[in-house]
């Protein structure tokens, strides 16, 4: 006897009207996971750090680092005692690494001689860690006392929600961009800045409304030869370079109009790249479009350079079985020198984290093997380092 398979007595056609129904249920649906997610809602809660990671974070030993804390006089923070171990807050571990550490100066703790940077994470391919990225870079740098400021560039928000905003119910088009966008002449970025729960860590948040300036953008250029569309994010920018040490940029996976404008206004690009062949040719892809971009504006913006370009390999599997070794020796002759030597292993700790809406840097204590938990951590340490390094550098030459 011939069985019908259940699979043909589906009806699977979707019509575009039931998307409508489709995408409330979906808003319930992340509605109630959100309970779970964030706690409290809406807002998350920065890690708290030992006596021995601050420590390590200033370069000096414990001993030293409990003299300074309580002799007479210390304008360093005291921390809190619990039971026999002592705790600081994120902003108290700051202020250690600002005024404790061997970390050079930035330039606002120098009355602003010279300005921040402007940093990018871009890619085309989807899980690709580039929003993830560009938080632990914020956090990673905010940690070596800078102060950074996200702007998110992306309608889908994700930057926005690690930190700690509910894009839907917390942002509104006025929240964002756009109205900068619509207006350049008359409204300024400032305005826009928001405190996240992340001490030094401010944020220009994203909404899905974003997505207007992919149609008011070219709608205004087709009316003057004169708009210069790209440039519009790089002026709004300019006077935020004497409040932040670091801007970082989170752009949408396509070379929207938006993302134009990030990286028309960017000082440097982060390639977060997944070693898997479908990735490294939609890298590829990437680098195609941008040079075609690139030769559109050659003319007019044919001095615009950037300090470096990083390919940052991200969620590297390092098992038997894994791609990793060959797409590695494809990106490693592709990209030469731009390809980092730091490498971010695939691990559980990021897919933990990733069902808190949090990072590596989120954690205060880890429930588990601290060896795996240092395996993420330090090499976005690393990295932060590295980028920090570079251009305090350059703040000495200014």
């Amino acid at each position: 006897m011939v069985v019908k398979s259940e699979l043909t007595e589906i009806d699977r056609t979707v019509t575009i009207g039931s998307m409508s129904d489709f995408s409330k249920k979906l808003q319930k649906l992340t509605e109630e996971l959100r309970e779970h997610i964030l706690a409290p809602r809406p807002r998350k809660s920065p890690p708290t750090f030992t006596s021995t990671q601050v420590a390590e974070m200033c370069g000096i030993d414990r001993a030293r680092l409990h003299y300074l804390a309580t002799k007479d006089g210390s304008t360093l923070p005291a921390g809190e005692l619990h039971g026999r171990v002592r705790q600081f807050s994120l902003g108290e571990t700051r202020k250690w690494v600002q005024q404790a550490s061997q970390v050079k100066p930035s330039p606002l703790l120098r009355k602003g001689e010279a300005d921040g940077r402007v940093l990018i994470s871009a890619n085309f391919k989807g899980g690709s860690c580039k929003t993830t990225s560009s938080m632990c870079l914020a956090q990673g740098l905010s940690l070596r006392g800078r102060k950074v400021l996200l702007v998110d560039l992306d309608p889908q928000a994700s930057l926005t929600e690690l930190c700690g905003l509910y894009a839907e119910k917390m942002i509104v088009e006025e929240s964002t961009v756009l109205p900068y966008i619509y207006s350049p002449e008359d409204f300024s970025l400032e305005s826009v800045i928001q405190e996240t729960y992340w001490d030094g860590v401010d944020v220009i948040p994203a909404h899905p409304s974003l997505f207007s300036a992919e149609f008011h953008i070219p709608a205004m250029a087709s009316k003057s030869a004169n708009y210069r569309f790209w440039t519009l994010l790089r002026k709004g920018l300019e006077p935020l370079r004497k409040k932040y040490d670091y801007i970082v940029l989170d752009s949408a996976p396509s070379l929207s109009y938006l993302t134009i404008n990030g990286l028309m206004a960017a000082d440097a690009m982060v390639m977060p790249l997944v070693p898997e062949s479908l990735d490294f040719i939609s890298s590829v892809s990437f680098w195609s479009l941008f040079s075609d971009m690139a030769d559109s504006f050659k003319n007019i913006e044919g001095n615009k350079t950037y300090d470096f370009v990083s390919i940052l390999l991200s969620k590297v599997d390092y098992g038997l079985a894994s791609s990793a070794p060959i797409v590695r020796s494809w990106v490693q002759r592709a990209y030469g020198d731009w390809m980092s030597p730091i490498e971010v292993p695939a691990s559980s700790v990021m897919s933990n984290g990733a069902l808190a809406l949090a990072t590596v840097f989120d954690i205060s204590k880890f429930e588990g093997s601290n060896k795996t938990f240092q395996r993420v951590r330090v090499p976005f340490d690393e990295y932060c380092r590295w980028v920090d390094e570079f251009y305090a550098g350059k703040w000495e030459d200014a």
